[in-house]
């Protein structure tokens, strides 16, 4: 799976937005041509979230995203990639990972029963 972060802060004008699109395009055609691509979505914003935490049994839920972080996560993408390296080298290419970041994790398939 590959986590996109972005930093909201950073702005970004109408023709770069229009690029990094582009960008996007190019690589989401070649992750269908290759049948790599399992799924993915882009999320709402971070202003709409809501982060839930249990302290001494009491459900506590409060607005936004309150991580430590600057980078938000914006979307996921989920692949099938001939291992890790496949999923690093398609991670260094996404246009987040030059102003956020991109984590790339393998997804655990469920204990056998």
């Amino acid at each position: 799976m590959l986590l996109i972060y972005n930093d909201p802060a950073v702005q970004k004008t109408q023709d770069e937005q229009d690029k990094i699109m582009a960008e996007v395009g190019e690589i989401m055609e070649e992750l269908n041509a290759n049948n790599e691509l399992i799924g993915g979505d882009a999320l709402a914003d971070a202003s709409q979230a809501r982060t839930v935490r249990v302290v001494d049994g009491s459900v506590a839920t409060t607005d936004g995203p309150f991580v430590e972080v600057k980078e938000q996560m914006a979307g996921y993408l989920m692949l099938e990639v001939s291992g890790l390296e496949r999923a690093v080298e398609i991670a260094s290419r996404w246009p987040d990972a030059r102003t956020g970041a991109m984590e790339v994790r393998e997804v655990l398939a469920p204990p056998s029963e």
